[in-house]
């Protein structure tokens, strides 16, 4: 049984943080591996069309959006452990419910039942284990860590979608489908391992919480500022292919990959920077860079320019989280921190929810190429709420 951290003590950082991150990265294997394989598998096994493939994706991070407010009570009054594990525990569940899928897949219907209650309890496991670990690996190195926690947190959440993604595709095709489920049930376990000799943090009981709608109206302008940021990124994510494929300049396999990884070494190369130099300096710094990426994929006339432009957009997205985090969780008192971790997150739930559907939009009346002028103009506006949220 794990010990509790004493009010005001913290541990050496990688000390606190290297399991935590390391456990991050178990279960967001398996949300990259459930990318990977879903799609083919609703539509050839189960034999649904394309809206039904869209809902059994979408339906995880709505019930992760919706389950925000939850997992952040949970970690303040319940312990941040607590409600990370708890997370972990689902992730298991949700990868017995996938199991369960394959195994009636000659039944469509219940097969699919059984895919919508995973992308359920993965979604709010998802919403525990982010909320959890981010309050968690804070409280235990002391909050002028936190821009770093946030920044470590994010490379292992990007790199484990990244990963888990391809790993399932290569599976399901040199074995079946079965092996890539089976994953999904067991990684969370190695996560649960990694972090089980943690200490857990102390909760204020007696502290009188703050109603959720407070919370949110304390960190609305870093969270506003989050959600114009996260466009460009939602741009990339669902329009460059198309964008490249209209241009007739080939796959975008290219412009994924250095999005991705200016994105991670932006990160790893500057994850202290969001506390050494402030999170506002940082935040309109790299909210600068993302637009000017923007930008030039708007202007490219030439598949160079649009993949300069992914890798600019990556540059400026990867410190723009942890930098307004930083300037969030000092609106809250560190009794309210999962609360307001959990609110902050909750706004890249909503922009990458919506970034897809404006965009189509935009697409549909003008070509793909607007979308990034869309992307660039949503940065712009991100910045101008930082300006009136400088503190």
């Amino acid at each position: 049984m794990s010990t509790t951290l004493e009010k005001g003590q913290t541990i050496n950082f990688y000390q606190a943080t290297t399991p935590i991150i390391i456990s991050v990265f178990g279960v967001y294997l398996t949300i990259g591996i459930a990318l990977g394989v879903l799609p083919r598998f609703v539509q050839s096994n189960l034999g649904f069309d394309s809206i039904i493939v869209g809902l059994v994706i979408g339906l995880q991070s709505l019930s992760t959006l919706l389950t925000r407010a939850y997992s952040g009570k949970i970690t303040d009054t319940k312990g941040a452990k607590t409600s990370k594990m708890s997370g972990v525990i689902l992730a298991v569940i949700a990868g017995a419910a996938y199991i369960l899928a394959v195994l009636f897949q000659t039944h469509p219907l219940l097969a699919l039942s059984f895919l919508l209650i995973a992308r359920i309890i993965h979604g709010v496991g998802e919403s525990f284990l982010v909320t959890g670990a981010l309050t968690w690996g804070i409280g235990l190195v002391g909050h002028t860590n936190s821009g770093k926690v946030m920044t470590w947190n994010g490379i292992a959440m990007y790199a484990g979608i990244a990963i888990g993604a391809p790993v399932s595709i290569w599976l399901s095709k040199e074995y079946s489908i079965m092996p890539a489920f089976a994953l999904i049930a067991l990684l969370p376990i190695a996560s649960w391992l990694s972090t089980a000799k943690l200490p857990s943090l102390p909760t204020d009981k007696d502290h009188v919480r703050t109603p959720f709608y407070k919370v949110i109206g304390a960190i609305s302008g870093q969270g506003l500022g989050l959600a114009f940021s996260s466009m460009a990124f939602g741009c990339i994510a669902s329009f460059i292919a198309l964008f490249f494929s209209q241009k007739n300049w080939g796959d975008a396999s290219l412009a994924f990959i250095i999005f991705g990884a200016c994105y991670v070494f932006t990160r790893i190369l500057f994850a202290s920077f969001p506390d050494k130099y402030g999170g506002f300096t940082i935040a309109f710094i790299s909210l600068t860079i993302e637009v000017v990426g923007q930008m030039l994929i708007w202007a490219s006339v030439s598949k160079t320019l649009a993949i300069i432009g992914c890798g600019l957009t990556g540059v400026g997205f990867s410190l723009i989280f942890p930098a307004l985090g930083v300037l969030a969780i000092q609106k809250v008192k560190p009794q309210m921190r999962g609360t307001a971790l959990g609110a902050y997150v909750a706004f890249v739930d909503l922009s990458l929810g919506l970034a897809g559907p404006i965009a189509g939009l935009i697409a549909g009346w003008f070509d793909y190429q607007t979308v990034y002028l869309f992307g660039g103009i949503s940065g712009v506006v991100s910045m101008i709420i930082l300006l009136f949220n400088k503190k």
